[in-house]
């Protein structure tokens, strides 16, 4: 299974690396890493992101790395990352719209 990113998860990725790399430009290039690799499970394991609680469909899902949550939604032939944000924050739906 092939995972793609949407852009506006591309861009929360490098809006959050900006933002850690104001403290250290070495955490903020684990953390990158960190998420990427975490993503690249998804090729062989699609469905081990539980479901967004917020959604409750089963083809929107997410991971945790660390605070943040990387939302997909599974695809037929692909994963796609929809966005990524802080725990912290407030959900909304727009998020998933890519």
């Amino acid at each position: 299974m092939r995972v793609d990113w949407s852009r506006p998860a591309r861009d929360d990725l490098v809006e959050i690396r900006g933002f850690i790399s104001r403290d250290s430009q070495h955490y903020a290039e684990q953390f990158t890493r960190r998420i990427v690799l975490a993503t690249r499970r998804l090729r062989d394991f699609p469905d081990s992101g539980r479901m967004i609680p917020e959604v409750g469909e089963h083809d929107l899902r997410e991971i945790i790395v660390q605070s943040y949550r990387v939302m997909y939604r599974r695809e037929s032939n692909r994963v796609l990352i929809l966005a990524i944000m802080h725990g912290a924050r407030q959900f909304t739906s727009e998020l998933l719209n890519p």
